[in-house]
């Protein structure tokens, strides 16, 4: 979907910056440093709009969030929202996750959460998914051990391809729900387009795994 362009963004970002970090990659291996406490750090790719992040700092205010969005038109509002909700447990990172090795350090983030990632349905394009093995091997490197990985998508595809991934790479199981809002977890907290979907009445799938 093309995204409005904001003139505004800009000014923003800078205005902001303690928020949304200039230039993450000054900041591997110091992450506690920069949230000034020893909490564990949780990441989630593609952040979109926030509402996923700002609801879990509010669930979890003992852990340390940082979410990752390349659309800067996208991350304005997620930076809006965290700055209303005055949480100082959010930062948020303007960039491509292309590599998370450039970004933090081996063994410096506790969770990982891709949350309605794009599927990339065509085969020629299976590497650009989050869940081929390439991704999953730098998950592996900046992630603690036994550190779990939580994913939810509407695309029965790619999550049957990424359960196959995951059990190919020699991760532990320890979810696969296949209707998620069936299951009524209270501590689930939706992201904008889980919410859109599940008003539908669609499906959502939800799996969590660990690096042994």
């Amino acid at each position: 979907m093309r995204q409005r362009n904001k003139p505004w963004a800009d000014d923003f970002l800078e205005n902001n910056s303690h928020i949304v970090i200039p230039d993450s990659s000054i900041n591997k291996s110091k992450w506690k440093s920069v949230f000034n406490n020893e909490n564990p750090i949780h990441v989630e790719i593609g952040t979109g709009k926030g509402q996923f992040l700002v609801g879990m700092a509010k669930q979890f205010p003992n852990v340390n969030f940082i979410g990752i969005e390349l659309a800067k038109s996208i991350i304005v509002t997620a930076a809006q929202k965290v700055k209303a909700a005055e949480l100082d447990n959010i930062l948020l990172i303007n960039e491509n996750a292309s590599d998370l090795r450039e970004i933090f350090a081996d063994d410096e983030i506790s969770t990982i959460y891709l949350n309605f990632s794009d599927p990339w349905p065509k085969n020629r394009h299976e590497k650009r998914r989050l869940t081929f093995h390439t991704f999953l091997e730098q998950y592996r490197h900046v992630m603690k051990d036994s550190s779990e990985l939580v994913m939810k998508t509407d695309n029965r595809g790619l999550f049957e391809y990424s359960l196959v991934s995951f059990s190919k790479f020699g991760m532990r199981l320890e979810e696969v729900n296949l209707d998620l809002h069936q299951a009524e977890d209270p501590t689930n907290v939706m992201t904008e387009y889980e919410q859109k979907f599940s008003e539908k009445g669609q499906v959502i799938y939800r799996c969590k795994t660990r690096f042994n």
